[in-house]
């Protein structure tokens, strides 16, 4: 049986982070890092923006190097199938086990596929391997459907479209964006890919996938109406992945329940990325799912396994593109929430995300670059008087 000072289940972001974290404090125990993943690390975010839009941009550019970086040993293709907390143990797939001292689950989060879908061209956007099987297919066939209007269906039918795609995209909302975007900015957002030829399905709900009489992947519609080009992608949320830990008897609630070292409620056992449920400092309680959080989490998870007694303190931000448009955000996003949009000009917004009390809550910054931690300083501060808060970014 292999064994390692430093276990990491998971293979993406918050793997690499807690791996560099490690070696910033323990240049000499064994780091085993075993990944779902075909791939080793890589930057997840270049899957539907940067690897499609920069051509500079390629597989070798996107990958963390972690191995050769960290002295770390990585299996490939290795699901973890169970923890065995008592023997300091993990199972992975064949039966073999592996030993631990220290083990950190960074197992991320899973794609929502569509239902039925068993033909490999219709695939659930997540891995480099997605990635490549999509550019392959628009490479012979230059159409495709998108389904679903969040972060992961909205970039990957941006940079389809970007890229001479033919582009249906299928969400649930009336207008693109309104889930997240106040009226006029959704739109606004809305009209943007219209003006980019991409043929937008809006009020509706994909009830499954279906393969045409010409046998080329399809979608159903809760209308009854069907769509099909050469790839079907869908872009719905992903899920954390728990089982792991909570059939290993860990706390889970929304996510694996860590302090503010990023422990769990086992002494010998972190959680970092999407699936750690953690104490933000100014969120409070909460579970976020994107790039700065795994990255920064990893890292505080992995000195803190190697000894460190910080606290993970960064409240952190994401960022979206579309075609010509980008922005940052910091917070919660919820185009419910009351809002206080300020317009600067020359397509730059601000929006402050107001819970019932008016405290700021989220911050979306539309066009509008280097003011993130302005952003992150007004949900610590809280300002209820507009007038203050509408001074803040500028």
């Amino acid at each position: 049986m292999s064994e390692y000072d430093y276990l990491i289940v998971g293979g993406g972001e918050a793997a690499n982070a807690a791996a560099h974290g490690i070696r910033e404090l323990d240049s000499s125990g064994s780091i085993g890092i075993i990944s779902a993943d075909t791939d080793a690390p890589y930057d997840r975010t270049a899957l539907t923006k940067a690897l499609w839009l920069d051509p500079e941009v390629n597989e070798q550019t996107i990958s963390e190097n972690t191995a050769s970086d960290t002295g770390a040993t990585i299996l490939l293709d290795t699901p973890v199938r169970a923890i065995h907390r008592a023997t300091h143990e993990v199972t992975i797939s064949g039966g073999e086990s592996v030993g631990y001292q220290k083990l950190l689950l960074a197992t991320g989060s899973a794609p929502t596929q569509l239902a039925g879908a068993s033909d490999e061209r219709i695939i659930a956007m997540r891995s480099l391997a997605n990635y490549r099987k999509v550019r392959e297919l628009v490479t012979d066939d230059p159409t495709a459907v998108v389904v679903g209007g969040g972060f992961i269906g909205t970039e990957i039918a941006a940079a389809l479209a970007a890229n001479g795609v033919a582009v249906t995209l299928i969400f649930p909302q009336q207008v693109l964006g309104s889930t997240v975007f106040p009226g006029k900015l959704a739109d606004r957002f809305h009209q943007l890919y219209l003006d980019h030829g991409v043929t937008l399905v809006p009020g509706r709900l994909a009830k499954g996938a279906l393969v045409g009489a010409d046998q080329r992947p399809g979608v159903l519609l809760d209308d009854g109406s069907e769509y099909f080009a050469g790839v079907v992608v869908a872009g719905l949320s992903a899920k954390p992945v728990l089982d792991l830990a909570s059939e290993a008897g860990l706390e889970v609630n929304r996510g694996v329940v860590v302090d503010a070292h990023l422990k769990t409620s086992d002494p010998d056992i972190w959680a970092a990325g999407d699936i750690a449920e953690y104490p933000d400092v100014i969120l409070g309680r909460t579970r976020i799912e994107h790039v700065d959080h795994a990255q920064n989490s990893g890292a505080t998870a992995g000195r803190s396994m190697a000894g460190s007694d910080e606290t993970y303190d960064h409240t952190p931000y994401f960022w979206s593109d579309a075609f010509e448009l980008g922005w940052e955000a910091i917070g919660r996003l919820d185009a419910r929430l009351d809002t206080e949009v300020v317009d600067l000009g020359e397509g730059r917004d601000v929006v402050y995300y107001l819970d019932e009390q008016s405290r700021p809550v989220g911050v979306l910054l539309l066009g509008v670059w280097d003011s993130i931690d302005k952003a992150r300083k007004v949900l610590a501060d809280a300002p209820t008087d507009r007038a203050e808060l509408r001074s803040r970014i500028v």
